[in-house]
């Protein structure tokens, strides 16, 4: 049961089976018959694994380490979501509130938002 894990931080994926065995080995078979040096981004996400991903040091990330890397106990998902749709959407003048018109400009930013629940909110109000 494998499955493929992307840190929405830094935009790099990395492949893990199910559960616990999500390794520092970020090289696909590939890769490594290719040789050559790791590139920077590589070498980046490598040291992060073992800083920040991996706490307990087996280098794996167990079910724990992968929630928490997914989800960080310090992230607040709903408020980093609305300051990137207002960043989007706010047009003249940039004052970091919404109009409706905004908004219905910005209709498919909105529409695939968890903030709108992926749009189901917006069927409910007429005004969008």
């Amino acid at each position: 049961c494998c499955c493929c894990c992307c840190c929405h931080c830094c935009c790099h994926c990395c492949c893990c089976c199910c559960y616990g065995c999500c390794s520092d080995d970020l090289y696909t078979p590939e890769e490594r018959a290719a040789g050559g040096e790791e590139p920077q981004w590589l070498k980046d996400e490598r040291e992060s694994f073992g800083k920040h991903r991996d706490r307990n040091g087996d280098g794996f990330m167990d079910k724990e380490e992968v929630q928490r890397w997914i989800v960080p106990d310090h992230y607040d998902h709903a408020e980093a979501e609305a300051k990137h749709l207002i960043h989007e959407a706010d047009t003249e003048p940039k004052d970091e509130k919404l109009t409706a018109d905004e908004i219905v400009n910005k209709y498919d930013l909105f529409a695939g938002s968890q903030v709108t629940d992926y749009g189901e909110a917006m069927k409910r109000h007429d005004e969008f």
